[in-house]
């Protein structure tokens, strides 16, 4: 018979390593964040799939645990530009794809960005991560963006 708090094993085990306090409005926000796998996602897109589960929460505390688990190395946030940030659970050190016609962020396949040479950090400071994020677009523009008259060429 499967322990009744098994789903919470996973969830609970994340927040004791990283140093948040587990309670109970907290386990079922990591457990939906963090048992999906790797994953992107903005603070509404969150809100809404926790509203949909049945967890009541509001779009600042969304927003709010966000913070905190990215402060506390659960996640990381990718700034796509104009002040869009996703959220990312995978937070080891990798790079993003932005699609500008979609929205979606890909991560980019580990082995093909290279770094060949680091500027040095100003006195006292260090690298502590490298952010890249390549922004795509659809190759061929959509029909509806073309200027009336004109082929696609």
């Amino acid at each position: 018979m499967m322990h009744p708090n098994r789903p919470n094993l996973l969830a609970l085990r994340k927040l004791k390593e990283s140093g948040l306090r587990p309670t109970r409005p907290r386990i079922a926000r990591a457990r939906l964040l963090l048992e999906g796998g790797p994953r992107h996602g903005t603070a509404e897109e969150l809100f809404q799939e926790a509203r949909a589960v049945g967890i009541p929460v509001s779009l600042a505390t969304v927003y709010n645990t966000l913070h905190q688990f990215t402060a506390a190395g659960l996640m990381t946030e990718v700034v796509a530009g104009s002040g869009q940030s996703y959220f990312d659970t995978n937070p080891t050190s990798h790079y993003h794809y932005f699609d500008k016609t979609t929205g979606e962020i890909i991560d980019v396949p580990e082995d093909a960005i290279q770094f060949v040479k680091l500027p040095e950090p100003p006195p006292g400071k260090v690298i502590d991560r490298i952010d890249v994020v390549v922004r795509i677009r659809n190759a061929q523009p959509r029909a509806s963006a073309r200027k009336p008259g004109t082929e696609p060429g």
